[in-house]
C-alpha cells in the first residue's frame, strides 16, 4: 500500500496542533481574569475574591501542565516530518522560538511555582505580582509563536542563501521579521480569541454552579467579572477581524478570495456570501446567499471597486510555472470558505449572547433565567471551536505554500520519512493524546465538582495558621529566655555551682 507521506505528515501536524491549541487560549484568557480576581481581593480583603483566585489558579495550573506536555511533540515533528522546511526557516524560527523561551516561557514557568504554592509563603502583593507575571508570560509566548507563523504568511526581513535543497532564509532585519505585515493583526486577533474563550469558560462553570445551587455567591461574582470581559472582546473580535481581512486582501489575495468564494469579478463589485457551497469546477458558489457589492465595500469602502478574484494572476506571488495553471495556486476553496464562515458566524453568536446576558445582568434578572444559564454552560464549546477553525482557515488559506511565495508544502516534507512511518507515529501519539485528554477531563471534572473553598473555611484556616504561629513564637520566646539555673543545652547547673562553692 502506497501511503502519501506528505498528506500524513500534514494530518499528524493538524491533529497535534488542534489538540495543543485547546490549552494556550484557555490559559491566556483565564490568566487575565485571575489578575482581576486577585486584584479585587488585594484591594477589598474580601475572602470571596480570595476563594475565586485560589480556585481558578488550581484550574489554570492543570491547563498549563497539559498545554506544555502537548506542545512538545510539535517541535519534534519539525525535525522528523518536515526536515526541508526546518532547514529553510531554521534561522528565522530559531530566533523567534529562542525569544519565546527567554522572554515568555521562563517568565511564566518561573513565577508559576509562586502562583500555585506561594499563597501562605509570600506576601499578598508578591503573590499578586506573580499572577501578573504568569499572565504576561502566557501572552508573550503567544507573541513569538504568532511572529513565527506570521512570517510564513507574509515574509519580511530576510534574504535567500544557497540553491535547490540547500536553500534557506536568513535574517537581515530582526525587527522586520517581528513586525512583518501580518503580525500585529494576527496577534491582536489571537489574543482576543483567547480572552473570549477564558471569559466563556468562567461563565460556563459559574452557570453550572448556579443551576445546581452550589457556591452561589462565588458563581455570581465570577460570572459578573467574566461577562463584561467577554462582551468587550466579542465586539472587539469583529473589529479586529475586519482589520485582518483588509490586510489579507493586500498580502494574500488568494486567501481572501477563497474565504469569500470569490472566483471572478463581475459588474457591481464583489458580493459577500453569508453561506453557500463553492464549486471549483464551475467556479461559482452554489445554494448561497450573497449581499451584492458588500465585499468590495468592506475591503475598499466602495461598493463597485473590484476585489482580487481567484482567476486573477495577481493571486500568484511571482511567475506561474510553465507546467502549471492558475488553479494550481488556489487554496482548497470549499474547506477555507466553510471554516472561515463558521468562525465569523460564531463570532456574531458570541456578541448576541454576551450583549443579551449583559442586558439582563444590568436589569438584575440574569440569574433568574435558567434557560440562559444552560446556554452558557455549553456555550464554552463555541469559542473553542472558533479558535480551532480560525487557525485552520488561516493555514488552509495559505496553501499551496508553507512559506508564502517561497516554499510549497509539497516540497517541504522530509524525503527520508515514509508514509508508513508517519502513520505509525500518528497512531502512537494519537493514543497518547487520547489518554492525556481523558485524564485532563477527569481531573478537571473532579476539581470543578469539588468547587472552591468557602470564605469561612479560608478565614478559619488563616486563624488556625495565625494561632499556630503565635504558639510557635511563644515557645521560641520561652527558649530564648533560659532559666538562670540551666545552661544553653537546658541542663541544670546547680551541681556545678555547689562544687564551685
Amino acid at each position: 500500500m502506497d501511503l502519501d507521506a506528505v498528506f500524513l505528515a500534514r494530518l499528524q501536524f493538524a491533529i497535534t496542533i488542534a489538540f495543543h491549541y485547546i490549552f494556550p487560549p484557555l490559559s491566556i484568557g483565564l490568566g487575565v481574569l485571575m489578575v482581576f480576581m486577585e486584584g479585587a481581593y488585594l484591594k477589598t480583603g474580601d475572602r470571596q475574591y480570595e476563594a475565586m483566585a485560589k480556585f481558578w489558579t488550581r484550574i489554570f495550573a492543570l491547563i498549563f501542565a497539559v498545554g506544555v506536555a502537548s506542545g512538545i511533540v510539535m517541535e519534534f515533528q519539525f525535525g522528523t516530518n518536515w526536515a526541508t522546511y526546518s532547514r529553510f526557516v531554521g534561522d528565522i524560527f530559531g530566533s523567534a522560538l529562542a525569544a519565546e523561551g527567554i522572554f515568555a516561557f521562563f517568565l511564566e514557568s518561573g513565577f508559576l511555582a509562586v502562583l500555585v504554592f506561594g499563597w501562605d509563603r509570600v506576601s499578598a502583593r508578591m503573590h499578586f505580582f506573580s499572577t501578573v507575571m504568569v499572565s504576561l508570560g502566557s501572552m508573550f509566548s503567544a507573541v513569538w509563536i504568532v511572529v513565527a507563523n506570521s512570517w510564513q504568511q507574509t515574509p519580511a526581513g530576510y534574504h535567500i542563501v544557497g540553491e535547490d535543497l540547500d536553500r534557506r532564509a536568513e535574517i537581515t532585519d530582526f525587527w522586520a521579521v517581528v513586525f512583518n505585515p501580518s503580525t500585529l493583526d494576527r496577534l491582536i486577533h489571537v489574543l482576543i480569541g483567547a480572552f473570549i474563550l477564558g471569559g466563556f469558560f468562567v461563565m460556563s462553570v459559574s452557570a453550572y454552579y448556579l443551576l445546581r445551587r452550589r457556591h452561589e455567591t462565588f458563581a455570581r461574582r465570577s460570572f459578573s467579572i467574566a461577562l463584561p470581559f467577554a462582551t468587550v472582546f466579542s465586539i472587539a473580535a469583529l473589529i479586529s477581524g475586519h482589520s485582518q481581512a483588509i490586510t489579507v486582501s493586500r498580502t494574500q489575495p488568494a486567501k481572501l478570495a477563497a474565504f469569500e468564494g470569490h472566483f471572478t469579478n463581475t459588474e457591481g463589485g464583489a458580493p459577500l456570501y453569508l453561506f453557500g457551497i463553492p464549486d471549483e469546477t464551475e467556479q461559482r458558489v452554489k445554494a448561497g446567499l450573497a449581499i451584492p457589492g458588500m465585499l468590495s465595500f468592506l475591503v475598499h469602502n466602495d461598493f463597485n471597486q473590484p476585489v482580487t478574484a481567484l482567476d486573477d494572476p495577481a493571486i500568484v506571488p511571482g511567475q506561474i510555472a510553465p507546467h502549471e495553471t492558475i488553479q494550481d495556486y488556489w487554496p482548497p476553496v470549499n474547506p477555507a470558505f466553510q471554516l472561515y464562515h463558521l468562525m465569523v458566524g460564531l463570532g456574531f453568536l458570541f456578541i448576541v449572547l454576551t450583549v443579551l446576558a449583559a442586558f439582563f445582568r444590568l436589569r438584575g434578572t440574569l440569574f433568574q433565567k435558567p434557560w440562559l444559564l444552560w446556554v452558557f454552560v455549553f456555550a464554552v464549546i463555541g469559542p473553542m471551536v472558533a479558535n480551532q477553525v480560525g487557525w485552520a482557515a488561516a493555514e488552509i488559506g495559505r496553501q499551496p505554500w508553507i512559506v508564502y511565495g517561497m516554499l510549497k508544502t509539497a516540497d517541504a516534507a522530509s524525503p527520508a520519512v515514509s508514509g508508513q512511518e508517519v502513520l505509525i507515529s500518528i497512531i502512537m501519539f494519537g493514543l497518547v493524546y487520547l489518554l492525556l485528554l481523558l485524564a485532563w477531563i477527569f481531573v478537571m471534572d473532579s476539581k470543578i465538582k469539588q468547587g472552591p473553598e468557602s470564605p469561612e473555611q479560608l478565614a478559619a484556616a488563616a486563624a488556625g495558621k495565625k494561632e499556630s504561629f503565635l504558639k510557635a513564637a511563644t515557645r521560641l520566646g520561652d527558649r530564648s529566655s533560659p532559666d538562670p539555673m540551666t545552661d544553653a543545652r537546658g541542663r541544670t547547673t546547680a551541681g556545678d555551682n555547689d562544687q564551685e562553692s
